[in-house]
């Protein structure tokens, strides 16, 4: 299925820092990837040698005891090495949509199974992505983050502030949260009362720019807020030598 993005799409991407494409994933591949994500969390299948599955810091400092496994698991990362999880970022779909912005080879990086369960407080500051990036330039790596449940400000959906793409990196630090999860990290100096929290249905798919600055809150229901996500870096981008950031797990997905 091709899903290049029109040209007000790309337009609204310029200009905000991000797109949503509606109904981009079909409800029976959201559910293949569900199950997939709750099959290695609760070891019913092996898990990749390189894949993590991150558990809430809540969970792990005794914080609170959670109903289930599923609910102990704030996200699984670096799904390369997973054949099921990985068919979302070689979507024929998807991928259309992000070359429509980055053409050509792609690097992923920074693949994501993100779970958000009833309870814990899981709440993401916001931040911007290319914080956890070395390669250059910020303009050609995309972010994708598809919704795998129904995606509400009652159960933590994304927030972003449009246009934030384009005031370069911000410094970033730990906020003081008593319950931070491992790896989350601020922005500095931001003005949080110009964030849109974007709502959205099962497959529809944000499309963001590694600048924008996005965050998410607390999920308030009695249900889970799932979704898949990874970024897309071009092939043609540079690592400088001196960064100190760890090389993260990448896999090469050639020109069509």
């Amino acid at each position: 299925m091709v899903m290049e993005l029109s040209p007000d799409q790309r337009a609204a991407y310029d200009r905000d820092g991000f797109v949503v494409v509606e109904g981009l994933m079909s409800q029976a591949k959201l559910d293949r990837w569900s199950r997939r994500f709750e099959d290695l969390v609760l070891g019913r299948t092996p898990a990749p040698e390189r894949l993590v599955v991150m558990k809430d810091i809540m969970v792990v400092k005794g914080a609170i005891d959670p109903s289930t496994p599923l609910h102990a698991i704030n996200k699984i990362l670096s799904f390369e090495e997973d054949a099921v999880l990985w068919e979302y970022a070689e979507d024929e779909g998807l991928l259309s949509a992000v070359r429509s912005l980055v053409p050509g080879e792609l690097d992923s990086i920074s693949s994501n199974v993100f779970n958000k369960p009833p309870g814990p407080d899981g709440r993401h500051p916001l931040h911007q992505d290319l914080r956890y990036f070395a390669l250059r330039p910020a303009d050609m790596i995309v972010g994708t983050w598809t919704a795998i449940d129904r995606t509400t400000r009652e159960n933590g959906c994304l927030a972003v502030i449009p246009g934030s793409h384009r005031g370069g990196l911000y410094e970033h630090g730990e906020p003081n949260w008593e319950h931070l999860n491992f790896g989350f990290f601020a922005a500095r100096g931001v003005d949080a009362e110009a964030r849109v929290h974007v709502e959205m249905a099962p497959g529809d798919t944000l499309l963001f720019h590694p600048l924008l600055l996005h965050g998410s809150g607390h999920n308030a229901s009695s249900g889970f807020r799932r979704a898949i996500s990874t970024h897309y870096a071009s092939a043609d981008c540079d690592r400088p030598e001196l960064s100190r950031k760890r090389r993260p797990v990448m896999k090469r997905i050639p020109s069509p």
